[in-house]
């Protein structure tokens, strides 16, 4: 008899009813019924000082970073679909060590974010593309395009050599690690990988399909990342990041740890950079360096796409070269 593991039909029926009549729309009546409830001890902390700096600081950001967020991912879907995957294989010199440079440039006129990068560059290797060519491009694309170079200049209007320290340190760190890869990488530490919504169905399903996921990671990292320089700004003391901003060591240190925790999508993270003016050109430009190459979200993209042996070996390679090159350029630049 299954009388004790089999729920009761007339359990299970409201149950089932109760779940298909609940979704958006009931959650979002809930929660205006909560806020309406609530409205006075609401209004009460929205009235503090510090919590308005926050929502300024907040607001502020994910205003000016979302234009260039969704234009960014709508671009990168579009190259990412209706680029040929073969056109690499064609376009770059048959000379591994050449390919490198070219295949690093390519990211100023084929951009992405660094959320498509990763499968787009495992399908690169799949099509015959060298690895040391496909993996500069993954560091590259996200860091050089004309959608981040441009958001740069608008976060630092009265520092446009940001806007060129930026686009040279991140080349040449993504043509160091294209060649480190030549010199020291090993083929076996890379698992190919598959996106369906890429290599199957119709350009137009495949187009929004990459859309919709880019937008979604990317956006959510975004509000995460404005959500951190909010409280950063409100919280922390100003006499601590005064701290770490007068040690120029602690300061790019700092900074580059920040951007690994903070996973901010590279068409945004300049408005977060700019936002801690407390630090130092150099600082943030190492920032701005190691966030589109090094982050929590690309460190896990990369496992999953290429391995575990992969990530383990090349994200902590890609962090140090990104702050040496980083520093190295801010001292002759900024």
């Amino acid at each position: 008899m299954s009388a004790g593991v089999t729920e009761p039909p007339d359990a299970a029926g409201p149950r089932r009813r109760l779940g298909d009549r609940v979704g958006s729309v009931e959650v979002l009546a809930a929660l205006l019924v909560l806020l309406i409830i609530f409205r006075d001890p609401l209004a009460g902390q929205l009235s503090s000082p510090r919590l308005q700096t926050w929502t300024t600081v907040f607001v502020s950001v994910m205003v000016q970073a979302v234009p260039f967020l969704v234009f960014g991912v709508l671009l990168s879907a579009a190259i990412a679909v209706f680029v040929p995957r073969s056109f690499w294989a064609r376009a770059l010199p048959r000379h591994p060590a050449l390919a490198v440079p070219v295949a690093s440039a390519a990211g100023v006129v084929l951009p992405g974010c660094e959320c498509g990068a990763v499968p787009i560059a495992g399908s690169l290797i799949r099509r015959g593309v060298t690895p040391a060519a496909a993996l500069a491009f993954l560091l590259a694309a996200p860091a050089i395009n004309p959608i981040v170079l441009a958001a740069t200049a608008v976060a630092f209007p009265n520092n446009p050599e940001m806007v060129l320290a930026r686009g040279v340190a991140s080349l040449i760190v993504a043509m160091v690690m294209g060649w480190l890869w030549l010199r020291l990488g090993r083929a076996d530490w890379i698992r190919l990988p598959r996106r369906p919504e890429l290599d199957s169905g119709s350009r137009g399903l495949a187009f929004w399909a990459a859309v919709r996921h880019d937008v979604t990671h990317a956006g959510g990292f975004l509000v995460l990342g404005a959500m951190a320089a909010a409280t950063i700004n409100v919280l922390v003391p100003e006499r601590w990041l005064q701290t770490l901003a007068d040690n120029p060591v602690l300061s790019v240190l700092a900074l580059a740890v920040l951007a690994v925790l903070l996973s901010i999508c590279s068409e945004a993270d300049a408005f977060v950079a700019a936002s801690l003016s407390q630090f130092s050109l150099t600082s943030r430009l190492v920032f701005l360096v190691v966030g589109p190459m090094v982050d929590l979200k690309l460190v896990s993209m990369q496992t999953g796409v290429f391995g575990r042996r992969f990530a383990s070996r090349f994200a902590p390679a890609t962090f140090v070269v990104a702050v040496v090159v980083a520093v190295g350029v801010g001292a002759v630049l900024l």
